[in-house]
């Protein structure tokens, strides 16, 4: 496929739809109308499919019971949701009622001698969760799950808006449709940060494509607040902001945007370096308390070949999802292939490929790849392309189907045979 031919488009903002009266506020209200009028169709697709989806999983998980006999830190409870605020919930739920706690954010022994602690967790994602909690007055759970909803739900309109742009309304659809089914989307629906950060991306992408740079750079600058992987879209900035400014297009505001994008990223690291009295706190903590660092990919490869010879991980035996991110590992070629056959716009290209080289360089929880890839929406964009010629019929019959099928390879593959 070679580059992208945006069929014809109507005029969205039609004559039909602009008051006589001319006045700011009916000009106003007739925006709004238009804009949800345009957004109906994605924003239904994708919660028809997520909720399908999610039905599934929850009759999944409610028919096996073998929650019941976890501890709730791991994915048990005394009732079927409690799972989706475990293991990462739980930190994120602790973070929103009692902030960092004082012996993770000083230098108690040395950083070294810390326990796993919280701030490895980014703050944006809690902070809104504590907002929405003190508004509302449910609790942590119920603001957890609040926040990752809707924000799923604004990372489907940016996908379809991108989407929309390069290919027209349908394709846009049909990409919000499989944001919600694709390997890893359980976390979607879940007291998890991945959504909210998804949402920023894919809007600080489109920013970019429409020559937005100041929103762009100052919604990369939020994302950085909230989860590590913002360094693969602030690097994707920057080189949009280069290729603009080698360019000559857009005057300074490409340089704007490349000087606000990484210093939500880099405040935060700052913060934890500055709190635990040494420079590089963050990347000792991931290493020495999580297990998570680089090591140019030496673990994926090993895991990946011992994985397909049949043999199993003796420290991680989650065979399921593990076989889940061996045939997504092995699809990545292929679909990095038709990414950049699409001529995408650089700054999705760049953000693909940067998340992928974030993720598979390093020692992590094998069976959670296909979360940690999550955030690479423009890598599904050509299968969304593509099935725009389907027809009508089928192409419903076949989102219906990977919406129910995500229930299980989704959801309960990754929240009950592994550890999300």
């Amino acid at each position: 496929m070679s580059a992208i031919s945006s069929p014809a488009q109507p005029d969205r903002a039609g004559d039909s739809d602009q008051p006589e009266d001319g006045s700011a506020t009916a000009r106003g209200w007739a925006a709004v109308r238009a804009t949800a009028a345009r957004l109906a169709a994605p924003v239904a697709v994708f919660t028809a499919a997520k909720a399908s989806g999610f039905a599934v999983f929850m009759a999944l998980l409610s028919s096996s019971g073998s929650y019941l006999t976890k501890d709730l830190a791991l994915g048990g409870g005394k009732h079927t949701w409690d799972v989706l605020g475990s293991w990462d919930g739980k930190w994120y739920q602790r973070i929103a009622v009692q902030g960092y706690h004082p012996e993770s954010i000083a230098a108690v022994g040395g950083v070294q001698h810390l326990h796993q602690n919280s701030v490895a967790f980014f703050p944006l994602y809690p902070a809104l969760m504590r907002l929405v909690s003190q508004v509302t007055g449910i609790g942590a759970y119920g603001a957890g799950m609040v926040v990752a909803i809707l924000s799923s739900v604004a990372a489907a309109i940016g996908i379809y808006l991108i989407a929309d742009e390069l290919a027209g309304p349908r394709a846009g659809v049909i990409a919000a449709a499989l944001w919600a089914v694709v390997p890893g989307s359980g976390v979607e629906w879940a007291v998890y940060s991945d959504s909210l950060f998804v949402a920023l991306a894919a809007f600080a992408c489109y920013c970019v494509m429409t020559r937005r740079w100041l929103h762009a750079g100052a919604l990369t600058c939020v994302a950085g607040l909230n989860r590590p992987t913002a360094a693969a879209l602030v690097g994707a900035v920057v080189v949009a902001g280069a290729i603009a400014l080698a360019r000559r297009r857009d005057g300074w505001r490409p340089l704007a945007a490349i000087l606000l994008a990484p210093w939500g990223l880099v405040g935060y690291l700052g913060w934890v370096g500055y709190r635990m009295g040494q420079l590089d706190a963050y990347t000792v903590l991931e290493r020495t308390q999580w297990s998570h660092y680089f090591d140019g990919g030496t673990f994926t490869l090993q895991t990946t070949l011992t994985l397909m010879y049949g043999r199993h991980l003796a420290w991680a035996d989650f065979q399921v999802p593990n076989m889940i991110s061996v045939f997504l590992l092995l699809s990545l070629p292929v679909l990095v292939v038709l990414m950049l056959r699409l001529r995408l716009p650089a700054v999705l290209n760049a953000y693909a490929l940067l998340t992928i080289l974030l993720v598979l360089p390093n020692v992590q929880l094998y069976c959670n790849l296909s979360r940690y890839l999550l955030p690479a929406f423009p890598l599904f964009l050509p299968l969304a392309f593509a099935l725009r010629r389907v027809k009508t019929p089928g192409l419903a019959a076949t989102l219906a189907f990977a919406a129910a099928a995500s229930g299980w390879f989704a959801g309960f593959a990754l929240f009950e045979l592994g550890v999300p």
